[in-house]
């Protein structure tokens, strides 16, 4: 059984991209377009939200913290479902929650009513980056599975500018009679719903049917991928294959995966500073500096564009370079980005900055999504980068109430001076503690002694 689990890992490396590769990173690239609408949307939203419920400076971070509560929950207990039942069935319910969630925040009354809403569309959502990079690491053949995976971020990231420019286009009026805001709610809970029929079509990853012994399914799933490959005969690999260990979660607390795990635990306390830091405090950062809400939101959309061009500018790039340089380079690039952000003087520096900052962090982005689902085998994939990742969730919970009270006390230079700090530290982490994987079948990065390249491709008749 072994040697037939180790023959379908084989024998979807040596695959070439088939339509259904294309169309499941189509339908995790649009999952994950409405995950990083929703991120952001408070950041965008936030000053209007003052004025709307007519929020005190106390009341307004446990509103931005809510979503973010939600989803290391919600990161925290999809995550292992998806290792216990399966990558779809989790992608489902996630985008269920997360729907239905949203278009009640739509209706909120007041304040209360809105945090308890975003509370519950955070949970649905917490866990679908890392199911995303899961699924399509299980999915994607060796060599083009850092490409496709920043692929579908580079689909998602499109989500950023589009909160941006929404919120400067319909958040200072009214459609139909309801605020602009209400309506940004909604269609995130429609576009949800889209992904969601989308989704349903696509096939269980043969890497998880394997692991969980269900390998006639998984066989099945592999030779669909064979047939509309027009592959109809097997070439023996140049290497022979390697059996990845099926482990139990409290493996990851064990060597050789203990300093794997510790490595993710404090990248993901800290990379969300850099992050999600940036992103979600511009708003309150161009407020601070003396723009008006109007300008500082128009700001806020152009300097977003750098998000979809950033992760697009990764993709000549992770496959060429080891990711694990990629995470370190760029990081470090973040935190000069940040500093010349924060004593910027000028909105032509803004701009400047701000759009450097965000193209280099998704070029960051984009490697660690598909470094971090790498480094663990399949049979704890999920758990591993959802329970890691989560404490990113819980981190930026916590920054309204540590970044913002810095910017109104210390002003922005300090505010970015503490991100800075905290990407330097995430790039001393990962040059201590990561492994190579780029081009690695992932049997060979999470089994020791194992041999270093993917199997040869396979003929094609």
């Amino acid at each position: 059984m072994a040697d037939i689990g180790a023959a379908i890992a084989t024998r979807m490396d040596v695959l070439p991209i088939t339509r259904t590769h294309r169309r499941a990173t189509v339908a995790v690239g649009l999952g994950l377009f409405f995950e990083f609408y929703e991120v952001f949307l408070a950041g965008v939203l936030s000053s209007v939200l003052v004025k709307e419920f007519a929020l005190s400076k106390a009341a307004l971070p446990p509103l931005l913290a809510s979503t973010f509560v939600g989803m290391f929950l919600g990161a925290l207990l999809l995550g292992r479902l998806a290792d216990r039942f399966g990558r779809r069935g989790a992608f489902l319910l996630n985008l269920g929650f997360y729907s239905v969630f949203s278009l009640l925040g739509a209706f909120s009354p007041n304040a209360v009513m809105l945090l308890v809403t975003r509370f519950f569309a955070g949970l649905g959502l917490g866990a679908e980056p890392p199911l995303a990079d899961t699924y399509l690491t299980d999915l994607l053949p060796a060599r083009h599975r850092g490409r496709f995976i920043a692929l579908a971020y580079t689909l998602a990231f499109c989500g950023v500018p589009v909160v941006g420019f929404l919120a400067k286009g319909i958040t200072e009026g009214k459609i139909l009679g309801i605020p602009g805001w209400r309506w940004m709610f909604v269609l995130g809970a429609l576009g949800a719903v889209v992904v969601f029929a989308l989704r349903r079509g696509l096939p269980e990853s043969p890497r998880w049917l394997q692991a969980v012994g269900r390998t006639e399914e998984a066989d099945r799933v592999v030779a669909a991928f064979e047939a509309e490959a027009g592959i109809t005969e097997q070439k023996p690999a140049a290497a022979a294959p390697v059996n990845e260990p099926a482990v139990p979660p409290r493996a990851l607390l064990r060597p050789p995966y203990r300093r794997r795990t510790g490595m993710m635990v404090v990248f993901h306390l800290l990379q969300t500073f850099g992050y999600y830091g940036f992103g979600t405090l511009v708003p309150l950062v161009l407020t601070a500096k003396g723009y008006p809400v109007s300008q500082s939101l128009l700001f806020t959309a152009v300097t977003y564009l750098g998000y979809p061009l950033g992760s697009a500018l990764s993709l000549p790039v992770v496959e060429r370079f080891e990711r694990k340089f990629l995470v370190i380079g760029t990081g470090l690039a973040m935190a000069v980005f940040g500093i010349a952000f924060g004593y910027s003087g000028s909105m032509a520096l803004v701009l400047v900055f701000g759009f450097l900052y965000t193209a280099t962090s998704n070029v960051f982005s984009n490697a660690f999504h598909i470094y971090q689902a790498e480094i663990f085998p399949t049979s704890v994939r999920s758990t591993a980068a959802s329970g890691t990742y989560s404490l990113s969730r819980l981190a930026t919970a916590a920054m309204p109430f540590v970044l913002v009270p810095l910017l109104e006390g210390a002003g922005p230079n300090w505010l970015f001076v503490t991100v800075a700090a905290a990407m330097v530290v995430v790039a001393v982490d990962v040059a201590a503690l990561g492994p190579r994987t780029t081009g690695r079948a992932l049997e060979a990065v999470n089994t020791d002694g194992a041999p270093v390249t993917a199997p040869e491709r396979a003929p094609r008749q």
